[in-house]
């Protein structure tokens, strides 16, 4: 259920509820980029599921995630305009991770920082349609049922996104053991302030994004190019005032750098692996979405 049902509410309805809520809360953040949006899907899902009549439902399963994608649909569309005048860069919100989400392939790579931005770009429509058959694996039919459609238009949206996505995405998985690999690399050069080890480990074409929201510091502007995010850290470094540390972590199924100021949390930075080099990292500071990194979000595609 979402964050505010109670929990003594009982019955088919609840039990069905429940026992895909993980499934329903991943379709909805995929389908977002936002924990705090994907909750609130929820609630309105759990709000709508319990007026149906199951005896006319054949399959829960099925049903559940044709009303979550819905709302969630509903809600980008809305939010899509309030992040066109967002301060900065928008980064997705990060979600601290079980170590079951890391060893699934499939499931790492969907929610990893690298794809959710590559989703953004698509449109409301492609990215629902997009998440519904690449990710999970669902019919033209039922597709066309969630997001309104006919399913001719359906399997033209998904040919479109999956077009879209191929040529923006990382062109081979890296696995886990590598990706650990290079952060810690990167983490050391950092430390040391090494900054022929920090370029080895950048990509010549690396992006450095940053997201504060207009709440904390941070680059208006992705920053391009090894040598310039090279300078970025250690310029940026020498004016932190306090103890900064970095501790390896797992957010969003993969690698990444929990950052604390004083022993507060900073943020979070994820990267971008392609042939052993970093082409991507990624600086969440906006404290507004950094509320999902001291419990594990359960995530999962069936």
């Amino acid at each position: 259920m979402g964050r505010e049902t109670r929990d003594d509410v009982t019955g088919p309805a609840t039990e069905a509820f429940l026992a895909h809520r993980n499934l329903l809360f991943t379709v909805a953040y995929e389908v977002l980029g936002s924990a705090a949006d994907a909750e609130d899907v929820l609630q309105e899902t759990w709000l709508g599921w319990v007026k149906v009549d199951l005896a006319q439902v054949r399959n829960q399963r099925a049903y559940l995630v044709l009303i979550t994608t819905r709302k969630a649909l509903d809600r980008l569309r809305a939010v899509k305009r309030r992040r066109e005048a967002y301060v900065g860069p928008w980064l997705p919100e990060p979600l601290l991770t079980a170590p079951d989400v890391a060893e699934d392939v499939e499931l790492a790579e969907s929610v990893s920082m690298a794809l959710m931005l590559v989703l953004e770009t698509l449109s409301p429509a492609e990215r629902a349609v997009f998440v519904l058959r690449e990710v999970f694996g669902f019919g033209y039919d039922e597709i066309a049922d969630a997001v309104d459609k006919s399913p001719a238009a359906v399997r033209q949206l998904a040919h479109r996104a999956r077009q879209h996505v191929d040529a923006r995405r990382p062109r081979q998985a890296v696995s886990l053991k590598q990706s650990q690999a290079v952060l810690e690399s990167f983490l050391l050069a950092v430390k040391t302030g090494d900054p022929q080890a920090l370029l080895e480990v950048l990509a010549p074409d690396v992006v450095l994004i940053s997201d504060g929201g207009g709440i904390k510091h941070a680059a208006l502007r992705p920053v391009l190019g090894a040598a310039q995010v090279a300078r970025m850290f250690a310029g940026g470094l020498g004016k932190v005032q306090g103890t900064l540390t970095a501790e390896s972590t797992v957010i969003n199924g993969n690698p990444a750098l929990l950052i604390r100021l004083d022993g507060e949390i900073d943020g979070v930075m994820a990267i971008r692996i392609e042939d052993a080099r970093i082409t991507g990292l990624y600086y969440v500071r906006n404290p507004e979405k950094l509320s999902h990194l001291t419990f594990a979000t359960p995530l999962t595609l069936h």
